[in-house]
């Protein structure tokens, strides 16, 4: 892949009607049982954010934008890790329905949630310090309609909501590290890799899971 092709099989995964469906069910989950849901990448993925974070030394009043926060646990986690100023967008509005049940729950009313399609971002959508993407990048990869035109828009968003020096932390399944480094290198540069399990396939040690801290030029 990386000459143009396409490198997944398209997926309902990447499509807006999946996710609705989606979170329209765990909606009613919530509401019924108290549940948010799953955590994409479980919960050393929030861990492994949190713990960059804190040793980056970021303050916790800088601005941090969740692109495609579901039911917006990391940013109840960040919240409880002392951060103020947190923004949860998501092109679903039942995920966002969602998140703000969430929130209640938890008390967290100062984190902020907008229904927004991150490859069309309003003009308040600016400004950010700090941008989390944990699968959304991924399932923007699997759709069926131009998913190479969507990466592209992808990057470009992200130039447009992210400070210049901002920091920039993906979390993907779908990508290695090197093709990650592909994706990214317009307007962009590696700062580190993060930690991951690894698992053993074959005699062969692989990542199923890359996490990447970027940085954007100046």
């Amino acid at each position: 892949s990386g000459c143009g092709e396409e490198p997944f099989n398209p997926s309902v995964l990447g499509t807006r009607e999946h996710w609705d469906a989606a979170y329209e069910r765990e909606l009613q989950t919530f509401q019924d049982i108290g549940d948010a849901g799953e955590i994409w990448f479980g919960e050393e993925s929030m861990t492994r954010i949190i713990r960059w974070l804190e040793k980056q030394k970021v303050p916790l009043d800088s601005s941090v934008l969740d692109i495609g926060t579901g039911n917006g646990v990391l940013l109840v986690e960040l919240a409880r890790s002392g951060y103020t100023n947190l923004t949860g967008i998501d092109y679903s509005p039942s995920a966002i329905q969602l998140s703000e049940k969430v929130r209640e729950k938890e008390g967290m009313s100062h984190i902020k949630l907008k229904v927004e399609d991150f490859l069309a971002p309003s003009a308040e959508l600016s400004g950010f310090e700090i941008c989390i993407d944990k699968g959304t990048y991924d399932a923007i990869s699997l759709n069926p309609d131009n998913a190479v035109g969507k990466r592209k828009q992808y990057v470009r968003s992200l130039c447009s909501v992210l400070k210049p020096e901002g920091f920039f932390l993906i979390t993907s399944c779908n990508w290695t590290k090197e093709e990650l480094l592909n994706e990214f290198r317009e307007g962009f540069e590696i700062l580190e890799e993060l930690p991951t399990p690894k698992f053993c396939f074959g005699g062969r040690i692989g990542n199923s899971v890359t996490a990447l801290v970027f940085q954007r030029k100046k």
